[in-house]
């Protein structure tokens, strides 16, 4: 699979616009901050994106586990909300303990959990999935689902598309998609709204950019589980209880999922400068230039 350059992903996240939420300027000025520490007395509720904030692909950002600490042991909130649907919770928190976080399952709220909250009512139906080959759903319930390879006869046969996971499609499978939705339109449901993630060596095209490539070429409109979207900060609220949501947070490393989406809910957006998708940008221009304005600007976690 291709890697983006960050211009290249920056593109690809205004192109698309017209699908995504409108921004919602915040009334102050934008406050520019090293780190987490020195807003921690302002918020009581702390929501995390992983990718940009905890890890660059399978490396822990230094120091993040530090301000986690201190955070909790302030008496803070601290979760994370993650548009990351290729994994089940469980393992996703296994991951983030190798990583040196200490999370409980119930600290982890994804995209993939949005998606499992709205498939009730579907069990009448055989979805072919966007995810790796030794995928397992057990947390989707009892679901009919077949992943998607190299045969198109299983591209024809199944009532709707799940776009999951994205790191061994390709180009042919993509092709075998398309043609399967212009011969016979069925829905497409998108548990990973992500264009792109921060890797190690560039970022990767994640189900998103798939997803929009579908509704460019082949006119369907699908639907988004995750981040700039809703629903995953419904869920992740839900979780807390009564909230004070001007006292509610969300940290992440993209302004068109992590800030647009905090903008979405109601709540405050942070967003990370120098790890994830803008490290090394001028990330003021990048701001200007989307107009999505987060209420801060901070150095690193």
């Amino acid at each position: 699979m291709m890697s983006l350059t960050a211009e290249e992903a920056f593109a690809a996240y205004e192109a698309v616009r017209h699908r995504l939420p409108s921004p919602v300027p915040p009334a102050p000025p934008t406050r520019h901050v090293a780190t987490l520490a020195e807003i921690a007395d302002e918020f009581d509720v702390f929501l995390l994106d992983a990718f940009g904030v905890l890890n660059i692909g399978e490396t822990a950002i230094p120091g993040t586990a530090e301000r986690i600490g201190d955070l909790k042991a302030a008496g803070k909130s601290v979760s994370v909300v993650s548009n990351a649907a290729s994994l089940p919770a469980r393992d996703l928190l296994q991951k983030y303990r190798r990583l040196g976080y200490q999370f409980d399952l119930s600290d982890i709220v994804t995209s993939r959990t949005a998606l499992a909250a709205a498939m009730n009512g579907h069990n009448n139906m055989r979805w072919g999935v966007m995810a790796p080959a030794h995928s397992v759903f057990d947390d989707l319930g009892t679901l009919d689902m077949a992943v998607l390879g190299d045969e198109a006869c299983v591209f024809d046969e199944v009532d709707g598309f799940l776009l999951m996971g994205s790191a061994l499609w390709t180009s042919e499978r993509q092709t075998l998609l398309e043609n399967a939705l212009k011969t016979q339109p069925r829905p497409v449901l998108v548990a990973n709204p992500d264009i792109v993630a921060p890797r190690e060596s560039g970022f990767s095209q994640e189900p998103g950019f798939f997803a929009h490539q579908l509704a460019d070429r082949v006119g369907v409109k699908p639907t988004f589980y995750g981040k700039p979207f809703p629903d995953v900060f419904e869920q992740a609220l839900s979780r807390l209880g009564p909230v004070d949501k001007s006292r509610v947070v969300m940290i992440g490393d993209s302004l068109h999922t992590d800030i647009l989406g905090a903008q979405t809910s109601g709540i405050k957006s942070a967003l990370i400068a120098n790890y994830g998708f803008f490290a090394g940008m001028d990330v003021e221009d990048a701001i200007q230039r989307a107009g999505i304005i987060p209420d801060f600007v901070v150095d690193r976690p």
